[in-house]
């Protein structure tokens, strides 16, 4: 089995790192001045507002994200015979075991697909993480039943082909 490794799209992650920082400065303009977005539909300033901050403060964290992940010369995801190593989102967790990997599922929200690895250990993944990463990993657990995602949105690589590759590598693993 041969090694596979993914780079880190640099450019991917600036694009994502201006967008963050786009919805930070709409965010900025929603708490200043809340009563120019009363419509018929949105009625209170104070919703205007909280949305904002809720903006600011998810898209700030995701923008200095974004700044660091820049920095990262690490590879983005490893394929290789004895797993995959996901550095891929603030919630990679770095090798995950074939042995561990139950089942992979497809899942899209909006244009974003992503891959949900289901494993036979999530509980000892979560016990390795703290902190916001384990608040991350146990909301992505309650939606979607598994603490794991990958998507290719920071990667140099297409997503279909992502999932191709790494169906076909578990089933390999498991014959």
């Amino acid at each position: 089995m041969d090694i596979i490794e993914i780079p880190l799209s640099k450019k991917k992650i600036l694009l994502l790192t201006i967008g963050s920082f786009a919805f930070v400065f709409f965010g900025v303009i929603f708490i200043i001045y809340p009563e120019k977005f009363i419509t018929f539909l949105i009625r209170s300033e104070e919703f205007v507002r909280i949305a904002g901050i809720a903006s600011v403060v998810f898209f700030g964290a995701t923008g200095i994200y974004g700044i660091f992940k820049m920095q990262d010369n690490k590879v983005g995801l490893t394929i290789s015979k004895e797993g995959i190593i996901d550095n891929t989102n603030a919630t990679s967790i770095g090798l995950i075991k074939w042995d561990n990997i139950e089942t992979i599922k497809t899942e899209q929200v909006m244009s974003t697909k992503f891959l949900l690895i289901f494993t036979n250990n999530q509980e000892e993944i979560l016990n390795k993480v703290s902190g916001m990463k384990r608040k991350l990993m146990s909301a992505n657990a309650k939606m979607y039943g598994t603490p794991i995602s990958i998507t290719a949105n920071t990667l140099k690589f297409d997503f279909d082909e992502l999932e191709k590759i790494i169906m076909n590598r578990l089933k390999e693993a498991k014959e």
